[in-house]
């Protein structure tokens, strides 16, 4: 623990996995921002079968220097936003939204209520936490999105991404006179667990890389465009994919 407040603070949200590519963006942010870690281990239970080990996460951003405010947080609650950010021990200027509800499912066999919790967590939260952020940034700010293409037979995640794509980029115009940058990352395939041996051949074999990509390729972009050096890009939808989309 630094005790130093005069340390920026990033507020990321889906960091509930070690192997999550959230942790991996809250590692990168760790040596120069003081971290409020939105998580939510009944998510990571009904996807992935168990909580992450939240303890180690935060016993090893601790140790890269950050201070860690842990929030458990259901983001499909539309007062979540107003929580989550009262609870952030003092302003943020960096907000990335790692998040996300994602169940496959198809057109044919999408029900109304999944599709319902997806555009509330995956949409409806994002602007909520853009707002919100907004209002209490210290003058200054910076938002990165992840976002994704897959969408057939992935209906509801792969929609209420590309809505979440249109919240993120409004934001670059919208949020300009507070000097907030805004900017979506779509990181391509990235292997956090979820993976069978079958879809990482076809993964290797698709992206020019040769390789799939990793959480820390991911958040090496990330941090470059919350630092300064990264404030002069804006308003993009940036594929850091490895070529897999080229």
């Amino acid at each position: 623990m630094t005790g130093d407040t005069s340390r920026p603070v990033a507020l990321l949200t889906g960091v509930g996995r070690p192997e999550s590519i959230g942790a991996g963006i809250a590692r990168r942010l760790a040596a120069t921002h003081d971290l409020a870690l939105v998580y939510l281990p009944a998510y990571d239970e009904r996807v992935h079968g168990a909580a992450g080990d939240l303890d180690a996460v935060r016993s090893e951003l601790e140790s890269l220097g950050a201070d860690v405010t842990m929030i458990e947080c259901d983001l499909a609650d539309a007062q979540a936003a107003a929580s989550v950010m009262g609870r952030v021990p003092r302003p943020a200027s960096v907000l990335v939204l790692s998040h996300c509800e994602s169940v496959d499912s198809s057109i044919l066999d999408t029900t109304v209520e999944s599709f319902d919790r997806h555009y509330a967590v995956n949409v409806r939260a994002t602007w909520l936490l853009i707002r919100d952020f907004a209002l209490q940034a210290p003058g200054y700010g910076r938002i990165v999105g992840l976002t994704s293409d897959h969408v057939v037979h992935n209906l509801p995640y792969g929609a209420t991404k590309g809505a979440l794509d249109r919240v993120v980029l409004a934001a670059a115009r919208e949020l300009s006179d507070r000097r907030i940058t805004s900017n979506v990352v779509n990181p391509g395939p990235v292997d956090t667990g979820w993976m069978t041996e079958e879809i990482r051949e076809s993964g290797r074999q698709q992206t020019p890389a040769g390789r799939l990509g990793t959480p820390d390729d991911v958040a090496a972009v990330v941090a470059f465009l919350c630092s300064d050096e990264g404030g002069w890009i804006n308003g993009q939808l940036i594929h850091a994919d490895g070529g897999f989309s080229a």
